[in-house]
């Protein structure tokens, strides 16, 4: 198992607002990572930052080996605008494949191959000519991790993946996530609200809080203070 992705020291500001401070954290292929703390403790602009889709103020990302930021599977949390995009499902898993396909202005068989697999490989391939825009939210989020596979055999990044989703399609999606994890060895990193599946199903755990932070394996979390803490008041 090697190191795909190294983060030291990330901080990240919103007009000269620290909303992430001095984050450090390894990936190793394989891992499944959730990413814990309350709102606004900045874990959707970790992510972001890691990306390059915001600045960093301060720390670097390094990828190791053959991993380019290319390589990162991406899922965001959906806005209303994506919920209504029209097009078709085919078209928005395809489009997964964009940073394949290099300079060319088409997608050639490779990608559309990829993007065909990624349909079956997550039970969708029936909803292939439908409008994205009509789908299930379940649905939809099958779609966009579809979408996210077609740009990665590495590593997929899951911003709260499962929300507004019902109790049967939750446990259906967090299984899907499991097997891809599992059984394809793609490296999974995911922002979840859900305690209990993150210590289920999680190798990892980084948690977050305004000045501080905890980065290391399940049973470490779970005798830490970070650990007993934030469990305690979830209970409550």
């Amino acid at each position: 198992m090697g190191i795909q992705l190294s983060c030291e020291n990330i901080t990240i500001a919103y007009e000269k607002t620290i909303v992430v401070k001095n984050i450090s954290f390894q990936i190793e292929q394989g891992d499944y990572m959730c990413i814990l703390g309350e709102n606004g403790a900045g874990k959707s602009t970790l992510l972001k930052g890691i990306l390059g889709l915001v600045p960093l103020v301060d720390g670097t990302v390094l990828l190791e080996g053959d991993m380019k930021k290319i390589n990162i599977g991406y899922l965001p949390q959906q806005t209303q605008i994506q919920k209504d995009f029209p097009a078709s499902v085919y078209e928005v898993v395809l489009s997964g494949c964009l940073n394949q396909k290099g300079k060319s202005f088409f997608y050639h068989a490779k990608e559309k191959e990829r993007a065909e697999y990624n349909l079956k490989r997550l039970g969708i391939e029936g909803l292939k000519k439908k409008s994205y825009r009509n789908l299930s939210g379940g649905q939809q989020q099958r779609v966009l991790l579809a979408r996210a596979l077609c740009a990665t055999d590495k590593i997929i990044f899951l911003d709260e993946p499962i929300s507004g989703l019902d109790p049967v399609v939750t446990t259906e999606f967090y299984q899907l996530i499991e097997r891809i994890n599992r059984e394809d060895n793609i490296s999974v990193v995911m922002i979840s609200h859900d305690i209990s599946t993150a210590l289920k199903s999680a190798d990892k755990i980084l948690h977050i809080k305004k000045e501080e932070a905890f980065f290391g394996t399940k049973a470490e979390y779970l005798k830490s203070d970070f650990g007993r803490e934030f469990i305690q008041n979830i209970e409550k």
